[in-house]
């Protein structure tokens, strides 16, 4: 009886269009999202995904000003800001007021956008909290696109990339152009907060690229059980966080982060006082 009155409303719920859109949508953002989120942990530019996050905002906000979609122009200026950052390498990293100066103008910036903006009031909080329940037929066809164009590209130099994120030095003596695959990872890195921007917003994105594959990179030591770990990590929370919110009213963005966290500190706990890891 408890698994019948479990299933039944989970099966009404699916009967919707915008819910189907939004689990199909959300899980190519997870999976992507879980699968750069891995190596952005093990090379270290956590910033990044932040940071592209921020300097997104503002392509969203002035898209939509334009009357241009909000994803196309998140992604435009993403991936125009992951191909400097990838350029620029470590010289980057090492600027920290000049980074944080320059986020705080694009936020600004994006606020003024927002200020500008006539039309539907509800699509500020769409770019800050992510609509995934406002996905249309043609974002997931976009989202399809971008998602296997990303993973296909990724799958190709995942072996170099790894190398070059673990023995930088040593990838580069052995003729593997470091700076190529900076650009090449930051640039994906962009197309995957885009993505993820559309689940919980521009403000949250961080949590669903780096909480699955930083969890999983507390338990796992080899590539492959990384990725299965974070996919499958992504997966859950999305699909939890959709249906939760479906069966709550609560926005689906705070269901998500709500499982990432507490899965979070679930696994801290585990390693910390079971496991003894540090």
């Amino acid at each position: 009886m408890t698994i019948t009155i479990m299933i039944d409303p989970i099966a009404h719920y699916l009967s919707y269009d915008f819910v189907r859109n939004a689990l199909v949508a959300g899980s190519l953002a997870g999976i992507l999202g879980a699968v750069v989120g891995y190596f952005v942990v093990i090379r270290n530019v956590s910033f990044g995904a932040h940071a592209l996050a921020h300097l997104g905002f503002t392509g969203a906000t002035g898209a939509a000003l334009f009357g241009v979609s909000p994803l196309t122009g998140m992604l435009f200026i993403s991936a125009l800001a992951g191909v400097t950052m990838g350029a620029s390498g470590n010289r980057l990293q090492r600027s920290d007021v000049a980074i944080g100066m320059t986020l705080s103008i694009c936020m600004g910036v994006g606020m003024l956008f927002l200020a500008l903006y006539k039309g539907y009031s509800g699509q500020a909080s769409a770019i800050l909290f992510g609509n995934i329940f406002g996905v249309s037929r043609h974002q997931i066809v976009q989202t399809i696109i971008l998602s296997v164009l990303s993973l296909g590209t990724l799958l190709a130099f995942s072996g170099k990339l790894l190398f070059a994120s673990v023995q930088p030095d040593l990838a580069e003596a052995r003729g593997i152009s470091l700076p190529a695959l900076s650009i090449l990872f930051m640039a994906i890195l962009a197309v995957s907060v885009t993505l993820a921007s559309q689940v919980v917003g521009v403000l949250l994105v961080f949590t669903l690229v780096i909480g699955p594959a930083g969890i999983a990179a507390r338990f796992c030591r080899t590539f492959w059980s990384a990725m299965i770990i974070s996919i499958t990590i992504a997966l859950f929370a999305v699909w939890s966080g959709i249906l939760l919110a479906c069966a709550t009213g609560w926005p689906p963005s705070f269901w998500i982060t709500a499982i990432l966290f507490g899965l979070y500190l679930a696994a801290e706990v585990i390693c910390r006082y079971v496991l003894k890891l540090e």
